[in-house]
């Protein structure tokens, strides 16, 4: 009767054992990483497909009626009459917001990068804003820009009769953008501050020393080194100024008329006013590629603009 081979040492060593630290790191990175992951799944690549889904379908809540149309809605867009308003709306408020915002931000943060008694307080207050509740935010301007409202006393006081600020087309459109950079300012003057700080001070320096003005030297040394973060803040202006609901719901409701209309709040009154759920998914389509577009765009720019990508 043969007897069992015996097991040399070397080939004991070659056998691994299953856990390996490699694997063990393997799996304890998966375990970190998974409640993001499903989160993503869950409330981002799901909802985008349901949104496609619902937008190629008329969905009747009252009739309980779902109906395939495929590409009715998307036609449905060119027909809108409303549109060619609600575009020049959203346009007219990013843009308005983004230069606003960003000229600000940009301004409040080299003036409080000086070195002066009590800068560590107005830091505090310009960016404070940023914390309060959207909502509260706007029931307080609400109230400051009625006919009979704290801005109106403020001109008052200077002999100036101020306007019905939110029920007039061209001022309403005016306050929206100066509300939402006012609540928004801080946080990109709170970047930009950072991205100051970090310019060496010996180019400033050799500077002055050559003679150079100050604004030529912002121009030619500090601009250039902060570019990296100018092109970030663009880019998460521009995306937070085309997604903008809050305040303009509190405020004007996308009035008066149509004037503060824009695409977000136009696709929140077709979805859950109107309950045209199939024709708002398609407007939220339509949001969607717009944002992509624009920082895409953006994107590709980085190597014309940002210092560093030349």
């Amino acid at each position: 009767m043969a007897s069992a081979k015996p097991t040399t040492g070397m080939e004991g060593a070659r056998k691994r054992p299953f856990w390996t630290i490699q694997r063990k790191d393997h799996v304890t990175g998966l375990i970190f990483v998974a409640p993001q992951f499903i989160g993503i799944i869950t409330f981002v690549f799901v909802p985008l497909i349901l949104v496609f889904y619902y937008s190629m379908h008329e969905w009747n809540v009252l009739a309980g009626t779902f109906t395939f149309v495929g590409s009715e809605n998307y036609e449905e867009l060119f027909r809108d009459r409303a549109m060619p308003g609600v575009l020049a709306a959203t346009a007219i408020f990013s843009l308005g917001l983004v230069v606003l915002n960003i000229s600000l931000a940009l301004l409040l943060a080299v003036l409080v990068n000086q070195k002066l008694t009590g800068m560590s307080v107005f830091r505090t207050l310009f960016f404070s804003p940023v914390v309060v509740s959207v909502v509260a935010w706007a029931i307080v301007w609400r109230f400051l820009l009625q006919s009979n409202g704290g801005i109106n006393g403020l001109l008052y006081m200077v002999g100036i009769e101020g306007p019905n600020w939110l029920r007039l087309p061209h001022t309403a459109m005016i306050s929206l953008i100066v509300v939402q950079t006012f609540k928004s300012v801080g946080l990109n003057m709170v970047l930009f501050l950072a991205a100051l700080q970090g310019v060496p001070r010996e180019l400033h320096e050799a500077a002055r020393v050559d003679g150079v003005p100050p604004f030529k030297q912002f121009y030619r040394i500090t601009l250039p080194l902060i570019s990296p973060t100018l092109m970030l803040v663009s880019i998460v202006t521009i995306v937070g100024a085309l997604q903008v609901f809050g305040q303009i719901e509190v405020l004007t409701q996308g009035g008066p008329g149509t004037s503060t209309t824009v695409l977000v709040y136009y696709f929140y009154q077709q979805a859950f006013q109107f309950l045209n759920f199939g024709y708002g998914s398609t407007l939220s389509i339509i949001l969607l590629g717009i944002v992509a577009l624009l920082t895409y765009a953006q994107w590709q720019l980085r190597r014309k603009v940002v210092f560093y990508e030349h």
